[in-house]
């Protein structure tokens, strides 16, 4: 059984509680999963971060996904932009930044190009000009059936199967409800 528990400096460290051993029956070498791990006790080995292997993960994820939105003109936050509009179109800028996980000043240009781009119009409430809507124009809908293909295209290049990347969101959904308390 695998549990977690606080290290100091707020660092996780991954105990192992199993009657396996984590050495390698090859050359000893200490591996979790057959990978190689140099000090899997050491917090402050870059290996041993779970922050740094996200990181690098959807660095590496973000660089698949720019050749395939290079052929729908989009950059990836604008691609994310797109997906939650086209599963409800007409939100406040503010609904769309709390789906996103982003702050007004980062999605205000972010909309504004989209805009430039005939893929969305932006409009002030009636009664509260505070608020302002966003809705998809024709070609912005129409742009949606020209991704579809995305997804799966960045699915393959990963080389986990189906059911290993339903595994993996679902743990990163779960990872992201922790965090946000």
């Amino acid at each position: 059984m695998t549990e977690w528990r606080e290290a100091p400096a707020s660092l996780f460290l991954l105990k192992t509680n199993c009657t396996q051993s984590i050495r390698s029956p090859y050359n000893g070498s200490p591996t979790l999963n057959g990978v190689p791990m140099k000090n899997p006790l050491n917090p402050l080995l870059l290996d041993n971060q779970l922050c740094f292997a996200l990181y690098s993960s959807s660095h590496l994820l973000t660089k698949v996904y720019k050749p395939l939105l290079k052929e729908l003109d989009l950059t990836y936050p604008q691609y994310l932009a797109m997906l939650a509009l086209w599963e409800e179109d007409k939100v406040t800028v503010g609904a769309l930044g709390e789906k996103l996980f982003l702050d007004s000043g980062t999605l205000t240009p972010l909309l504004k190009r989209m805009e430039t781009a005939g893929l969305l119009e932006r409009a002030r409430s009636g009664s509260d000009e505070r608020q302002v809507f966003i809705e998809l124009t024709d070609k912005g809908r129409a742009l949606k059936r020209a991704a579809a293909q995305v997804p799966a295209k960045a699915a393959a290049a990963t080389g986990l199967g189906v059911l290993e990347l339903i595994k993996l969101r679902k743990q990163l959904t779960k990872l992201q409800a922790g965090l946000a308390g």
